[in-house]
């Protein structure tokens, strides 16, 4: 029997919720513990015990990426009050997501994952299209507050010195809302410095969109800072490398994506960032099939699936029912942080195991076997639906068939 590949430094491993949890053992048992010595430092993200440890195991599986460089993220619940009630939880705590950018003060890069037999609803798109998401700030960190009776809302900076400096937001003669969200400089920095990276990293071209025509101060300040980085430091790389830098609107950069062929890393800010990779990963298909990966400024990695805990499924796996639920992002999580961690360690094994796995998926899904999501976008003459279960073991013959070769 051949040996278990090993792994020199730990892997964060961080389990979730529902059926990507049950995903997530199958996707062990099946893909990677027949060839891996796993070594990885488990942390349980299950809203249960982020509830009974006041969600400092989120905290800690943070400090933990910091620490080996390397995570893999199972998806997770951020609870409503709908699931407050329904897990009896103390209270409705933070996204375990956002808690995790926060820390790490990371980029997420969402990609969709591409197969020969199903084909973007963008006719012109040949190749994927990479989102480059600010993890920082605007409406997730923003305050907010409801007034019900006339008055002046004010926007006011005190400095430490004393000085301040304030604008008057709105004058309200009944009632209404305010939001106050901020951005730091360093964080606008990383991420312009994240993006330069990851796109000379990936030799694709790097676009960028804001409104700073109408965001004068706050939008003007993104552009800026990711001009004179690339000035500075970045131009001549990207000459180098024969790729290119492009900033334009953020209206105008949707109306350019649409018409492309794709190919780009497009950097968003926070709130853009999360609705376009929605949009980009149903245009190539299906949330199930988008990849993501926060990148820190120190160069950690978290992967995780971009999609949620898919809920409806994990109900019907508690009654007994077979679901037909896709793994491909989750898998690609696992495969992602495998090949970054081997190539940290330079264990060259590690990484053929992880691309291995890779076509092995991809392959499954070519010869038409597949999950029902997936069903209706297939190009192929013969499409089976495959359960959940199923298709594991679909790919899991394909993986031993490559690791015989």
């Amino acid at each position: 029997m051949q040996s278990k590949i090993q792994i020199k430094t730990p892997l964060v491993e961080m389990d979730g919720d529902e059926m990507t949890r049950v995903l997530w053992s199958m996707i062990k048992e099946k893909l990677l513990i027949p060839y891996v010595e796993l070594n990885t430092e488990y942390y349980d993200l299950g809203i249960e015990n982020r509830d009974r440890t006041d969600d400092k195991v989120t905290v800690d599986a943070a400090n933990a990426i910091k620490k080996y460089g390397v995570g893999v993220k199972c998806a997770t619940i951020t609870p409503n009050a709908q699931r407050v009630e329904e897990y009896k939880l103390k209270e409705m705590w933070k996204s375990p997501n956002g808690t995790i950018r926060s820390i790490l003060d990371g980029t997420v890069f969402r990609e969709p994952i591409m197969v020969n037999n199903i084909k973007p609803y963008v006719r012109t798109w040949e190749e994927s299209i990479i989102i480059a998401r600010h993890a920082y700030g605007d409406v997730y960190s923003a305050v907010e507050i409801q007034v019900d009776e006339p008055g002046i809302a004010e926007l006011v900076f005190t400095s430490e010195k004393g000085i301040k400096k304030s604008k008057v937001i709105k004058g309200f003669e009944k009632g209404g809302i305010i939001q106050g969200m901020h951005n730091t400089e360093e964080s606008i920095n990383h991420f312009a410095h994240s993006c330069f990276r990851y796109a000379l990293e990936r030799k694709r071209d790097l676009w960028f969109a804001t409104k700073d025509t109408i965001s004068k101060i706050y939008d003007h300040r993104f552009k800026d800072i990711f001009e004179e980085i690339f000035e500075k430091e970045y131009k001549n790389k990207f000459d180098a490398a024969g790729i290119e830098y492009f900033y334009t609107l953020i209206d105008d950069v949707i109306a350019r994506i649409i018409s492309g062929r794709g190919g780009m890393v497009w950097a968003c800010k926070n709130y853009d960032g999360d609705v376009m990779s929605d949009l980009v990963a149903r245009a190539f298909g299906s949330l199930s099939m988008m990849t993501s990966v926060l990148v820190s400024p120190e160069g950690c990695y978290e992967y995780e699936a971009a999609h949620g805990t898919v809920t409806r499924h994990y109900y019907k796996h508690l009654n007994g029912e077979k679901t037909s639920t896709n793994s491909m992002a989750t898998i690609f999580a696992w495969s992602g942080a495998l090949c970054k961690r081997g190539m940290l360690d330079g264990n060259s094994e590690l990484v053929e195991f992880a691309k291995k796995i890779e076509e092995a998926s991809r392959e499954t899904i070519e010869a038409g076997i597949m999950t029902g999501d997936m069903a209706s976008l297939s190009d192929s003459d013969k499409v089976v639906v495959a359960n959940s279960e199923d298709l594991l073991d679909e790919i899991a013959k394909r993986l031993e068939a490559k690791m015989k070769m």
